[in-house]
């Protein structure tokens, strides 16, 4: 799947894991998908002043390490708007899954991961990411955003389950209808509900 990044920007990750063989792994295998490893941290303070200083597109994290943990290293990265994060847990971990999303990580990994699992996290993370970044650039409000965030997520359920769209491809076209027609997306989403899905779907890409 290495052809993903091919014509496109290598995306560069910075990765945190304290076990520095799971960490070499990780790395490999983010090498051989056509990623750049552009830093590598041991704990969650380490993870964090790198953030903060090479802006990587995207960053994963253990859950646990020393100094500070993956959940505490997540909400820095992701509150500040560093970039998107993925936590890695143990699969006894699955409880911390949810405190995990509210630190603000984007997808998780479970361990021991394939490296056929990795991409698709990767991916929604940068999605998802992308996604709130394009909402929280149309509204101003914390109370707005969590409430435009609702209704583009359901009627990207909408057309997803009556189009067949991937989650990416429903997002890009109420984005796109919205730019067309001089709308907000949120607009764009409740005509979507309202309708049922009679919006034509042929822009979708």
């Amino acid at each position: 799947m290495a052809d993903i990044q091919a014509g496109a920007e290598r995306r560069r990750v910075l990765i945190a894991e304290d076990e520095a063989l799971i960490r070499l792994d990780l790395a490999e295998m983010l090498v051989e998908e056509g990623y750049d490893v552009v830093g590598e941290a041991g704990d969650g303070e380490t993870a964090v002043r790198l953030a903060e200083e090479l802006k990587p597109d995207l960053v994963i994290l253990d859950i646990k390490m020393p100094i500070m943990d993956g959940l505490a290293a997540a909400e820095r990265i992701a509150g500040g708007r560093i970039a998107p994060v993925v936590i890695l847990t143990a699969f006894s971990q699955r409880d911390l899954v949810e405190r995990a999303r509210a630190a603000g990580a984007m997808a998780y990994l479970v361990k021991p991961f394939q490296k056929s699992d990795l991409v698709p996290a990767i991916e929604i993370a940068l999605s998802r990411y992308s996604e709130i970044a394009a909402l929280e650039a149309e509204v101003a409000g914390l109370t707005d955003r969590l409430e435009i965030r609702k209704i583009v997520e359901r009627a990207k359920g909408a057309l997803m389950t009556t189009y067949g769209m991937t989650e990416p491809q429903a997002f890009k076209w109420i984005q796109r209808t919205a730019m067309d027609h001089r709308m907000t997306m949120r607009e764009v989403a409740e005509r979507i509900l309202a309708e049922g899905t009679g919006a034509e779907p042929a822009e979708a890409g």
